[in-house]
């Protein structure tokens, strides 16, 4: 069965940052979670019920679709809370809620709310797929899904005319791009174990992340890995296989990042947005994927592999702690000004650190997202300069508007800092 429509881009948004900078980018939906009752809800990025209004005024101002993570297990002491939550996300008008417990699923959809099952739930064939087309228009598949299996699904659920509460066929949505879980789709337990935080509850540990070493007991030796991060998968990135996932049928590509900086959801979305608009005008090539990897890799990283669709391999895991991008990031100062009609940005320069022109720049904010470039015509007092240091009053020119308190980033090739004392460095 020949698949030729282009399906929907559903971004990460942790904060306003990356919320805007996923607008920006050209996203069509996405997804984001408040303090309880998602899978990040121990990440320091989260939003608050109130700020739920104003999400999603911003997102429709862009025709950009809300979806809220209602997504862990549940107790029964909960139960209240969480329907005070689905009652807010109805209220302030999202568009639908991503739902794992069967607590939250019949009450998102005894609301009248769209429900979309959790990948949490793995949905791995056509029959689980019917049974929660019951309650749910849209299903986000088990991660351990081989491309022919999620065919399959797409396939039978045209052939079958599986539809949804809405009316419509039931929607298919795979991950794309993001942080691979060594577990069936995230539901672990190691975290609950060690520490008494559950990663189904939104409060992973992440111990798989860490270095470990097997040990034979009965002659407490030690066994030969290749590394020590044997639980520690690579980050799935499948834009060189786009074509191949488009073909499947399915109706949205998902990134995670809920808990990345605007930057890398801003290079995620802008380079999937572009395969895939190169996919549809047949001007997909190899020499591009080898540019989109490229920037993709600028942004945190572990590595990356493409999971299960092609058949899971061996060697597909993290050989280090920690993100592998290519750059990294230190914060210098702030934006002081921004002079819209020669769009040129005025930064007082706080970091112990020697800026150069030419170098990259970037420029994160609330209603900002995230802006980048290269330094130039660069001016200190009215005179052009190559060179900028900690107090100078430091203007340039910049492609977009930016506000004043955005923070100001310079941005170069990952180890090229040399600390000085007082400089921040923060990774991608």
């Amino acid at each position: 069965m020949q698949n030729s429509k282009q399906p929907k881009i559903l971004a990460p948004a942790g904060s306003f940052d990356s919320l805007t900078a996923a607008i920006k980018a050209g996203a069509d939906a996405v997804y984001f979670g408040i303090a309880d009752f998602n899978m990040r809800a121990s990440a320091a990025r989260n939003f608050k019920k109130e700020n739920l209004g104003k999400i999603v005024k911003q997102c429709k101002k862009n025709n950009v679709e809300t979806n809220l993570t209602v997504n862990t297990v549940l107790y029964n002491q909960e139960i209240e809370k969480m329907k005070r939550i689905i009652d807010s996300a109805k209220d302030s008008g999202i568009d639908a809620i991503i739902c794992a417990d069967q607590a939250a699923i019949q009450y998102g959809h005894s609301k009248g709310l769209r429900v979309n099952i959790s990948t949490q739930v793995s949905v791995s064939n056509t029959e689980t797929v019917k049974f929660y087309s019951n309650f749910a228009d849209r299903i986000i598949l088990a991660r351990e899904l081989t491309l022919n299996q999620v065919q399959e699904i797409c396939n039978d659920i045209k052939k079958q005319e599986i539809k949804g509460p809405s009316g419509n066929l039931v929607e298919i949505e795979v991950f794309a791009h993001g942080a691979l879980c060594v577990a069936v789709s995230g539901r672990c337990a190691m975290s609950l174990y060690h520490y008494n935080t559950s990663a189904n509850r939104g409060r992973c540990a992440q111990i798989c992340r860490r270095r470990f070493r097997l040990t034979d007991i009965e002659t407490n030796k030690e066994v030969d890995v290749d590394h020590n991060y044997i639980m520690s998968s690579a980050d799935l990135c499948t834009i060189g296989m786009l074509p191949e996932i488009v073909e499947t049928g399915v109706d949205i590509l998902k990134f995670e990042g809920r808990g990345r900086p605007p930057e890398y959801v801003k290079t995620v979305v802008t380079c999937y947005k572009e395969a895939l608009d190169a996919i549809a005008d047949k001007t997909f090539t190899e020499d591009k994927v080898e540019k989109w990897n490229q920037r993709l890799g600028t942004v945190f990283n572990r590595g990356f592999c493409t999971g299960f669709y092609m058949g899971r391999k061996i060697d597909e895991w993290a050989k280090a702690h920690g993100s592998k991008s290519t750059e990294e990031k230190t914060i210098a100062g702030y934006v002081e000004h921004y002079y819209d009609k020669i769009k040129v940005a005025h930064v007082k320069i706080d970091a112990d650190i020697e800026i150069n022109n030419k170098d990259k720049f970037l420029i994160t904010g609330p209603t900002t997202g995230a802006v980048s470039g290269k330094l130039t015509g660069m001016m200190i007092d009215d005179k052009e300069v190559n060179k900028a240091k900690q107090g100078d009053d430091l203007t340039f020119k910049v492609p977009e508007k930016v506000r004043k308190n955005d923070k100001f980033f310079i941005v170069r090739r990952r180890n090229s800092f040399i600390p000085r004392g007082k400089e921040k460095l923060l990774n991608n």
